[in-house]
């Protein structure tokens, strides 16, 4: 029989201290080797293209995001590529700037990870790596096949990151196994991303410079270029799984336009006047003068009616005065030859004839 007051009180001490240790080791070893987790996107999150420069594009590349570029304005190739709706093309406004400041935030939580192995030097087509934090001193290759195991949690993390380029071979592909998520890989490149020919692509890429995706490649996450140009050719980017679309409202400007036209009215206008013919009168030319002025304020407004403005003549014409009217004849008769037809042709100093007349009204 084990008589525990027959053992010395030190050592009794020692086998408490041994086995407190040995317990604490047990614990330690069944948490978690790594502790990595995946950035947040904020707005980009929304995003399967983000370009700095330019976003171009050939062929009939099938977007399944949002797609934007900031500060450039630059996007070419839509078509005959396509924005699955409901995500749209942002191009320089205040959607595509914030997702482009979000997308920075994210590449800087990426890049102050710690690595769980450093892979320098070794290509990545062939290996079958579990959850973890990937690091390689300077670029990383993909040639043939590369399995992610994320051992049947769909919160498993891969996050790769390089301090140059990343290159994948043409017909390469990167496989998630033992989960259905293969949203929650992430590459972070120091420069810039080239995707071979045909590969077949897990993950979001986060390029500090420019992403290039070659003909037919296949990108299941984002490509996000901070400061240089997205390049498509016939791809797939996005995918129902791992992208939301989120349709991001577009900014509808209301702009007034103020103007004064400028109206040049044909008028006609027939004055009534009466003439009288003294001797040396005056030839009266009646004038008019008309003014027509009218000012009105439009409001044009995205999608609204077509404004077809009219204006209306509002001046009179001035009065017309009395008109005087040159003497048509001034001979005088001889007093022998008394001028038919005269009140006093009997005789005596022939008068000069006078009339009036109502001109047309």
């Amino acid at each position: 029989m084990f008589v525990l007051s027959r053992i010395p009180t030190k050592e009794i001490a020692g086998f408490v201290l041994v086995l407190g240790f040995v317990m604490l080791l047990g614990l330690t070893l069944l948490q978690p080797v790594s502790a990595q987790t995946a950035p947040l996107l904020g707005t980009a999150a929304s995003f399967a293209v983000l370009g700095s420069s330019a976003v171009t594009n050939t062929g009939p590349s099938v977007v399944n995001g949002n797609l934007g570029v900031s500060p450039s304005n630059s996007v070419t190739g839509f078509p005959p590529g396509t924005v699955v709706i409901p995500s749209t093309i942002h191009a320089a406004d205040a959607a595509a700037l914030q997702a482009r400041n979000d997308a920075t935030t994210a590449y800087n939580t990426l890049a102050g990870e710690s690595c769980t192995a450093n892979l320098t030097g070794q290509d990545l087509g062939g290996m079958t790596l579990t959850s973890g934090v990937y690091c390689f001193d300077s670029s990383a290759q993909l040639t043939g096949a590369l399995t992610l195991n994320a051992g049947g949690s769909a919160g498993s993390v891969f996050i790769f990151k390089m301090n140059s380029t990343l290159t994948t071979a043409s017909g390469s592909s990167v496989v998630v196994t033992n989960s259905n998520n293969n949203c929650n890989v992430w590459w972070q490149v120091g420069s810039s991303a080239t995707i071979g020919t045909t590969t077949q692509f897990a993950g979001n890429i986060l390029a500090q410079a420019s992403i290039t995706l070659t003909t037919g490649a296949s990108v299941s996450g984002r490509a996000l270029a901070l400061t240089g140009a997205v390049t498509l050719d016939n791809n797939t980017v996005g995918s129902p799984a791992c992208i939301t679309p989120v349709a991001i409202p577009t900014e509808t400007p209301t702009s007034t336009l103020t103007f004064t036209p400028t109206l040049t009215p044909t008028l006609t206008f027939t004055p009534t006047f009466t003439a009288t013919i003294t001797p040396g009168g005056p030839t009266l030319t009646p004038t008019n003068t008309f003014t027509a002025t009218n000012t009105f304020t439009a409001t044009i407004t995205p999608g609204g009616p077509t404004l077809t403005p009219s204006a209306t003549l509002t001046s009179q014409p001035t009065s017309v005065p009395q008109a005087t009217a040159v003497l048509i004849s001034s001979t005088q008769p001889s007093p022998a030859q008394p001028v038919s037809g005269l009140p006093n042709a009997g005789g005596g100093p022939p008068q000069a004839t006078y009339w009036t007349r109502e001109p047309r009204r």
